[in-house]
């Protein structure tokens, strides 16, 4: 398809770049909210990992990791920093059933149009143990298209609330909107989503 087509050619190109940038942003307060609702050494799929910066925080924590990420390149800049094996994979490759007690999408499939989200955010339920926690995140708005060489589905809260809401089986337990933590880029927003498969509807804007 193109847009993925395209989307993994920009981080090819760019990977170094890409893991220089992101490596070191800090994203404890979000993974607090992640973590906190997960089991001591669950296990988490990082889905999308990146540089590996958070499969690393994870790992370090004494949690089971497992790492994926559609750009080779990455893969292996992430394997080497881990010390993990990262599966390279699409997001619609994602095929298992009650493995995981948490799956952390940060920055990821906000990639993907719209209805593809809504597609994988399926396979993520599947992928969850019961009352499995999941954490997504987009970029701040109401824009869908192409932005400096990617393709972009952004989001605000009541558009991460309708994601979930649509996902059979998953709830949203927080809605939370934060400053890109990268240098240079606090004037950039972020809506982050935390929720669980099977769990009680609570939604904190």
């Amino acid at each position: 398809m193109a847009i993925k087509e395209e989307t993994l050619s920009y981080y090819r190109k760019n990977a170094g770049n890409f893991v220089k940038g992101t490596i070191n942003a800090d994203m404890e307060f979000n993974r607090k909210k992640f973590l906190q609702r997960l089991p001591e050494q669950g296990s988490i799929l990082d889905f999308g990992c990146g540089s590996g910066r958070d499969a690393k925080v994870f790992l370090d924590l004494g949690y089971e990791v497992e790492a994926a990420d559609g750009c080779g390149e990455l893969c292996e800049m992430a394997a080497e920093y881990t010390g993990i094996v990262v599966r390279q994979m699409d997001f619609m490759e994602l095929d298992v059933r009650e493995k995981y007690d948490g799956i952390w999408a940060c920055a990821s499939v906000l990639h993907l149009p719209y209805e593809e989200i809504k597609a994988v955010m399926e396979k993520m339920a599947e992928a969850l143990k019961e009352n499995g926690v999941f954490y997504v995140s987009f970029k701040y708005g109401e824009f869908e298209g192409w932005r400096n060489g990617r393709y972009f589905t952004d989001m605000t809260e009541d558009g991460v609330r309708r994601l979930v809401e649509e996902t059979q089986g998953m709830s949203a337990e927080e809605i939370w909107v934060t400053a890109d933590v990268r240098e240079g880029r606090g004037d950039e927003r972020w809506v982050n989503g935390v929720g669980r498969k099977n769990g009680n509807e609570k939604i904190n804007d």
